[in-house]
């Protein structure tokens, strides 16, 4: 099964109503909200700054910038209708806009804002090189780019070598993820577009006994072997039960490195 978010215009609408729910789950998260306000306040942004989020989904993180100091309008803008119609449902600022559109042909003039933001969006996205060239198009001289994204390969619940819950984890990331192993590269990439890197930075998310988020990765993943008659019904259903049973027991364990880097547009 190829990356549902890699043409989440074309994914049936239950799925990207499903995907919708695990986005604004995942942004509630505390540990989440943590990561994002220590790489977003390394950011400096003068007064009336106009902020894009590329791939925005629901919104969440789009109505966090709306919220930085200096930001006067945040954009998000996103393929799917079905993720913004909620993000405008979502909305609670009159700085916030969103659009139906592709990070790879954006629909805004040269240099129109002073801050473009990827978060967990880039590796989504075939070939993302081309949307970092679009967000270099449209910042402003002395413009940030900034690129938040899982380093999924080290995405593990595994408690020993030979643990069946990791084979889940690992067919999730094979198939919701296009490009799991672009964050690595990604410093060199901006800077042969013409970005100079300010800062290339790992932040580690751990879930234990509250671990919905780390839950729902071992479920699609379960779901994904079922659909290719890896494993049966019952054998699906008993590795999210097992999950289930971890985290009661105070016995799960869940991580995913990200990566973060920040890059400015010269003047």
């Amino acid at each position: 099964m190829p990356d549902p978010y890699a043409s989440i215009a074309q994914t049936d609408a239950a799925l990207q109503t499903r995907l919708a729910g695990v986005l604004e789950l995942r942004a509630a998260d505390p540990q989440q909200r943590a990561i994002l306000n220590d790489y977003l306040s390394a950011i400096p942004l003068s007064n009336g700054a106009a902020a894009l989020e590329i791939g925005c989904g629901t919104g969440a993180l789009t109505r966090v910038l709306a919220q930085l100091p200096g930001v006067k309008e945040a954009v998000g803008i996103d393929p799917s209708p079905v993720f913004i119609d909620q993000a405008r449902a979502f909305a609670n600022d009159d700085r916030l806009s969103f659009h139906v559109g592709d990070g790879r042909a954006l629909p805004f003039t040269d240099r129109s804002f002073d801050l473009v933001v990827f978060h967990t969006t880039l590796c989504h996205i075939p070939d993302g090189q081309q949307a970092l060239r679009e967000a270099h198009r449209v910042l402003r001289s002395g413009g940030w780019l900034s690129v938040f994204d899982g380093d999924y390969p080290t995405t593990t619940v595994a408690l020993d070598p030979f643990d069946p819950l990791q084979r889940a984890v690992d067919t999730m990331v094979a198939n919701f993820v296009h490009n799991p192993w672009l964050p690595r590269r990604l410093g060199p990439i901006m800077e042969s577009i013409g970005l100079a890197v300010a800062s290339v930075r790992s932040h580690g998310y751990t879930q234990t006994r509250d671990a919905d988020y780390m839950l729902t990765i071992v479920d699609r993943g379960a779901d994904l072997l079922a659909h290719a008659n890896s494993i049966g019904a019952d054998q699906c259903q008993a590795l999210k039960n097992e999950a289930r049973r971890r985290v009661a027991a105070g016995a799960f364990f869940g991580h995913i490195s990200y990566i973060s880097v920040l890059a400015r547009k010269p003047s």
